[in-house]
């Protein structure tokens, strides 16, 4: 009897640990977030620097797409992406590298972070990627664009 009481006090300890752990990681007033996988990556590279100006950090029309390819001045025609399911995130870099990440939370915003790397190089490179829109209000914080 008295091994099932100490079992039943390691066990009771051991989930109390593992609860203020848990508490620890998310403060309170904060939300929990998943990560978000993408359904389609465009990557490339743009020579002209100065064509990066006014890049929109999401796309929700394929008219605004078509726009983007053209004004990079990207070979071939735009992909066609059902903006009434998806988004597009654009990330960019002067590195020559970079990927993408995105995270939902309860709230709504998805939250897309870039890893790239610091040599710089002349134009910059680019990664487009498709998330499903469902759930999304917000992109890092900000209203989703119109068009």
């Amino acid at each position: 009897m008295r091994r099932f009481g100490r079992l039943a006090c390691a066990g009771a300890f051991a989930l109390m640990v593992l609860t203020a752990a848990e508490a620890r990681e998310q403060p309170q007033g904060s939300t929990m977030s998943r990560p978000v996988k993408f359904s389609t990556e465009w990557k490339g590279e743009v020579a002209d620097e100065a064509r990066l100006k006014g890049a929109p950090e999401v796309i929700t029309s394929n008219k605004a797409l078509e726009k983007l390819w053209q004004d990079w001045g990207v070979a071939g025609k735009a992909p066609e992406v059902d903006f009434a399911k998806e988004i597009v995130v654009v990330g960019t870099t002067r590195g020559s590298r970079i990927s993408l990440s995105a995270r939902l939370d309860d709230k709504g915003n998805l939250e897309v972070l870039g890893l790239a790397t610091r040599d710089l190089r002349p134009g910059f490179r680019y990664v487009l990627a498709a998330v499903p829109r469902e759930g999304i209000k917000t992109v890092n914080r900000k209203e989703l664009p119109k068009e």
